[in-house]
């Protein structure tokens, strides 16, 4: 079977609002942390209200949507989205939002997520002569949209996403309305908001996108929901049953942006509770304690208070280098690391560290940074995760290794500090990471808690990380 890569992504829609090509802009702008490798807009033809005008392509948001801007007509309606991919799907026709022509006239679509099973639908939607532009799973949901014998289009959504299984979060545009719709067990983020003049309603993959164009945090879409935004207002719908609810545990471990609220709680907060439960499970005699930028710092500061040590800015990031993990390459993404991570010699030279990171996955980036770290000067490096041993490939939309890349899979604890050369590693368990979350039910595949969905293909290539430190 051939190795498909998928990706982690970020989507925004917008309904009602005479700014919705600005709001769609700072959105996803917002929500570049999700996605750095293609952006998109598409919005609804004010002046021909049947038309859907998209503007897309491969980079960041200010790099593609900045300079054509302008070519976007006003619009009261928009969606937006930022993508990730490997390099076997880096290429422009898998951007989105997708444009499509259906019998319910011109739709746009934008996902973040993976359909498990997309492979039998693709074959199945071939066989009845479909043909397919791009290789995403987000072009079967059109196609199965295309197929749908319902009266109206959210009929039409409700049976295509029927058919769906795995995480996932679509956001539509028709010429007459925004649809967001999120998966049955919740694995993948949406949340709805309303813009502070009560003017326009948006959907979000995070709520720092909503704060972004002034909106006000209304609710969490709920699993298995299809929420309509409209001339009416907000609506919605049934479209799947659910009985587990299973957010993704790593959207508050590292993926969302630390302002975002998850589950009524910012991620940030979150985060510090996760470092002051490592702490209580896995004390270590040092003299100060150091994160990896930029997002193992909260945790870092969590385990800091909790274990009554100082907490100091030990390494530093350069901004100015792009993400390492896009990189197709190892030795690409290391001399990225290189050049991206520093190290503060006044802070760490003749010092026990505590060096908190939020996860470790293959080991390699941490392995340099305590060989870092020791050239400047540090007598030990104690390597604390503030997360369970990541032993399982992720099959719902966030890029992981293969199985056989995950350092904790194929070796014991102790394996993996000889490897990275640390003074001692210690991780967060599974129970300390239940209690540090707020709520229950989190899916936890990735730490060895179960999948919610059943995978039926293979899970994608590559670890994408903000800062691909592991």
């Amino acid at each position: 079977m051939a190795y498909e890569l998928k990706e982690e992504c970020g989507v925004f829609g917008v309904y009602g609002d005479p700014e919705a090509v600005t709001d769609a802009y700072w959105g996803i702008f917002s929500l570049q942390h999700r996605g750095q490798e293609s952006a998109g807009i598409a919005a609804v033809d004010e002046q021909d209200p049947g038309r859907l005008v998209v503007r897309k392509g491969m980079g960041l948001v200010t790099e593609v949507l900045s300079p054509v801007l302008s070519q976007l007509p006003p619009a009261w309606s928009a969606i937006g989205h930022v993508r990730y991919s490997t390099s076997g799907e880096s290429e422009v026709f898998n951007a989105q939002p997708l444009l499509m022509r259906t019998r319910f006239g011109q739709i746009a679509l934008a996902h973040n997520g993976n359909v498990v099973n997309a492979q039998d639908l693709r074959r199945s939607l071939q066989a009845q002569g479909a043909v397919f532009q791009g290789t995403s799973d987000s072009e079967i949901l059109a196609h199965l949209i295309a197929r749908s014998a319902a009266e109206d289009l959210s009929g039409a959504l409700v049976q295509a996403v029927t058919q769906l299984a795995g995480g996932f979060a679509f956001v539509v545009l028709s010429p007459d309305a925004v649809y967001g719709v999120r998966d049955p067990n919740g694995i993948r983020p949406l949340v709805v908001g309303e813009a502070e003049s009560g003017q326009g309603h948006m959907l979000a993959s995070e709520t720092c996108a909503l704060d972004a164009v002034r909106a006000r945090f209304v609710r969490e879409v709920e699993p298995g929901e299809l929420v309509v935004l409209d001339s009416k207002g907000v609506s919605r719908l049934t479209a799947m049953g659910w009985s587990a609810v299973s957010p993704c545990a790593f959207e508050s471990v590292y993926f969302a942006r630390a302002d975002s609220k998850i589950r009524g709680e910012s991620a940030q907060m979150a985060r510090r509770r996760l470092g002051g439960v490592l702490a209580a499970e896995a004390p270590a005699g040092a003299d100060v304690v150091i994160g990896v930028p930029d997002s193992s710092l909260p945790h870092a500061m969590g385990y800091a208070e909790a274990s009554h040590l100082p907490f100091d800015f030990g390494l530093v990031k350069n901004r100015y280098v792009g993400r390492t993990f896009i990189m197709p390459k190892q030795s690409e993404r290391m001399r990225s690391v290189q050049l991206k991570l520093a190290a503060v010699p006044e802070v760490v030279r003749g010092k026990r560290l505590v060096l908190v990171d939020d996860s470790l996955v293959r080991g390699t980036n941490a392995r340099y940074l305590i060989q870092l770290l020791r050239a400047c000067g540090a007598t030990q490096v104690h390597m604390r995760i503030a997360s369970p041993p990541y032993t399982d490939p992720c099959y719902y939309g966030i890029d992981t290794s293969r199985a056989t890349e995950l350092a904790a899979r194929t070796k014991s604890v102790e394996e993996i500090r000889q490897m990275i050369g640390a003074d001692s590693l210690a991780y967060l368990s599974l129970d300390g990471l239940k209690r540090g979350l707020k709520g229950g039910g989190w899916c936890l595949a990735c730490f060895g808690g179960g999948y919610p969905v059943p995978p039926t293909l293979e899970p994608v290539a590559c670890v994408g990380r903000e800062d691909d430190h592991d």
